[in-house]
């Protein structure tokens, strides 16, 4: 897909300082809150694998046009981003799951 030059690296440089900021804090919350370590590795399974499909997504954006294949080499790496992706999403719902369990049983404690 023809873009401007800059484009790209605009995008990659904004996905990493977003996704490493959102990985920071994360991690910064699980230390502060050692009760619930499967909620948040969960949660930073799921940030790492929508990086992982931004990658994907962004290589199949970048992929010269003009080669005999692209389409069907562009559809690929949008499938496995998009494969990715949803990987990434049920790994977001089992954390809220998580977390969610966590505050019933702190909510029983503090009535108990």
């Amino acid at each position: 897909m023809p873009l401007e030059q800059e484009v790209m690296g605009l995008l990659i440089g904004g996905v990493s300082i977003v996704m490493g900021i959102a990985i920071l804090i994360t991690v910064f919350l699980w230390v502060k809150n050692k009760n619930n370590s499967s909620g948040y590795i969960w949660t930073l399974l799921h940030l790492l694998l929508v990086s992982v499909a931004v990658y994907f997504t962004l290589k199949g954006i970048a992929f010269d046009y003009n080669h005999p294949m692209a389409s069907e080499e562009i559809s690929l790496q949008i499938g496995i981003s998009g494969v990715i992706w949803a990987l990434s999403m049920l790994c977001l719902v089992i954390a809220l799951f998580s977390f969610s369990k966590e505050r019933k049983h702190s909510a029983l404690k503090q009535m108990g």
